[in-house]
Order: C-alpha cells, then sequence, then structure tokens
C-alpha cells in the first residue's frame, strides 16, 4: 500500500518554495496515521506538509525513487516486513546515498543507535521517546511549522559549508561519524562558540523558538540530553 496524506501535487523542483514533504515507511497503520496528525497539529501556516506513505521496504524505495527531489526526511521503521535489523537501512542507503533518513524504531538500544547513525541514518527516534523531541526534529527539517525559506533568500546562502542541502560530516570524541545538513552544522559551530538560543537566533535571522528547535534536533542526532553533553561529546 502507497497513500498519501494532504495530496499528490507535482514534485517541486529544488529550489521551490513548496512544503517539504515528509515520507513514513511503517507497516504500522496507527504509526503512520499518527505521523500524519501530529504534523496536521502543529501546523502553524495553512496546510501541512504532504506526507508520503509505504508499509514495505520495497514500496518505500519505490515511492522515494520517484518522489525523491521533493521528500525532505523519511521515517523509517526498522521492522518491516522484508527486512531484518539495520538491512533495510542498509539497502536503502545503498540504493540512494544522500537520503535523508532518521530510523524510528521501538528499540532504545544505544548501541543499535550508533549502529544506524554509522549506517547512514540521521538521527535515530525512538517510538518510546518524548513527542516534543519528534516534534523538535520535525520542525528543524521545516516539516511543521512556515515553509521554508527558499535558497535564493537565506540569510546563510552565503554560507562557506555550501547549499542548504549539503551536508558535513562531523567526527565525535569516540570515533562515531555523523553526517549534519547545511543548517545543522551551521547551528553546531553557534552552540560550539557559546552562543545562546538569542544570540544564534539574531544571527541566523530566525525565531528563539526556531534556535530551540534545530538545537533540539541536534541533541537528538548526537543522543545527548543537554548542550554540555553536546559540546563533552565533540571536545
Amino acid at each position: 500500500m502507497v497513500s498519501t496524506i494532504g495530496g499528490m501535487a507535482p514534485c517541486a523542483s529544488a529550489f521551490s518554495t513548496a512544503r517539504p514533504r515528509l515520507m513514513v515507511v511503517d507497516d504500522h497503520e496507527l504509526v503512520r496515521l499518527g505521523l500524519a496528525a501530529l504534523m496536521a497539529a502543529q501546523a502553524t501556516d495553512g496546510p501541512t506538509s504532504d506526507t508520503l506513505e509505504a508499509c514495505t521496504l520495497a514500496e518505500g524505495l519505490l515511492v522515494y525513487a520517484e518522489h525523491q527531489h521533493c521528500i525532505t526526511l523519511v521515517l523509517l521503521d526498522l521492522h518491516l516486513p522484508d527486512t531484518h535489523g539495520l538491512s533495510g537501512l542498509r539497502e536503502f542507503m545503498a540504493r540512494f546515498p544522500a537520503a535523508p533518513i532518521a530510523v524510528l524504531s521501538g528499540d532504545s538500544d544505544p548501541a543499535l543507535r550508533q549502529q544506524a547513525l554509522q549506517a547512514g541514518a540521521r538521527a535515530f527516534l525512538p517510538k518510546a521517546g518524548h513527542l516534543a523531541d519528534v516534534i523538535a526534529y520535525l520542525a528543524a527539517q521545516g516539516l511543521v511549522g512556515p515553509p521554508a525559506m527558499p535558497l535564493a533568500e537565506s540569510p546563510c546562502a552565503s554560507s562557506p559549508y555550501g547549499a542548504r542541502d549539503a551536508t558535513r560530516t562531523i567526527q565525535t570524541r569516540d570515533g562515531e561519524r555523523l553526517r549534519l545538513t547545511h543548517r545543522q552544522a551551521e547551528m553546531l559551530d553557534w552552540v560550539l562558540a557559546g552562543q545562546s538560543n538569542r544570540e544564534i537566533a539574531g544571527r541566523a535571522h530566525l525565531t528563539e523558538g526556531t534556535v530551540k528547535n534545530h538545537v533540539s534536533a541536534l541533541l537528538l542526532i548526537f543522543g545527548v540530553r543537554s548542550r554540555a553533553q553536546l559540546i563533552s561529546r565533540l571536545r
């Protein structure tokens, strides 16, 4: 089964002002519907983003192949009917190395989290985790809240990290290598420089709430609960 919530508008180009899309690959219908409802409930500026759905890895690969240029984030369940363990994530990354995947798992084992991140996942989201963490991560990806600013109008478009969809690899003190988006890497630099949310908001021309969402997403990506722990993982 492949379906959408919010319609099937034509795929936007990389520089379109259209809302980004979330793709959910999970064999539990309640999870897919719940995430779509969560996004709708968090929408603050008109209709929420379209949500693409698939209930097997095979279907997910087909949907992503067709709509990859307008998918901002893939939420991928590790326990699908046609996968075992991390096999689904590894196959997805082998087919689409640049796919922005966040793992959705009922298992919160730290070792599994590290393996998923090493396999290419952008984040590890336990299904039993805090709802606020999931909302913050989706907001940091531009999937809830106002539409993302076009690249040409972004105050950070001239960043030395390149285009908005470029990635930067960060290595932690224990040798773990994580990929961040341009915006996430920029936020991380400011956090490591000791900038407060208010100071970052002023420099990036964002609201404090948006910066808070980005910082929360960084904490989630690095598996820590505070700025101090984040800095400790990197220095």
